[in-house]
């Protein structure tokens, strides 16, 4: 029973549920928005319905209208998700500052007193 408490209490799967909800929904969202831009240049190019454009036969407009989406959804991402949560990371956890980290120094003077016993000279 302790196993399937240490699983379902595990971070990441808590994240990964969390994160399947918001998307659902935060899917509207991102619709709502894709369609009020489409609806934008929808007017601008005198097509009210801009994902129904088929010139020559071939759904043009869908795949705009994929390609809009995709935008709109990696910066809404980027901007209100990658963000904040990279900034509050490091506010809330910073990284090591940068330098020999402790293990590699403790190799270098065993590597170093080695060098010294056998008489050789020290890198």
């Amino acid at each position: 029973m302790s196993g399937f408490k240490n699983f379902v209490l595990r971070g990441n799967l808590v994240e990964l549920a969390v994160a399947f909800i918001m998307a659902a929904a935060f899917a509207a969202v991102v619709k709502a928005t894709v369609d009020l831009i489409l609806g934008i240049i929808g007017k601008v190019g005198a097509i009210p319905d801009f994902s129904t454009w088929t010139p020559h036969g071939l759904l043009l407009g869908a795949w705009i209208t994929a390609i809009i989406t995709f935008v709109v959804l990696s910066a809404v991402v980027y901007f209100f998700i990658v963000l904040p949560y990279t900034e509050a990371k490091e506010k809330f956890f910073p990284s090591p500052e940068p330098g020999t980290p402790e293990d590699v120094k403790l190799l270098q003077e065993i590597r170093d007193l080695l060098a010294g016993q056998q008489g050789r000279p020290t890198p």
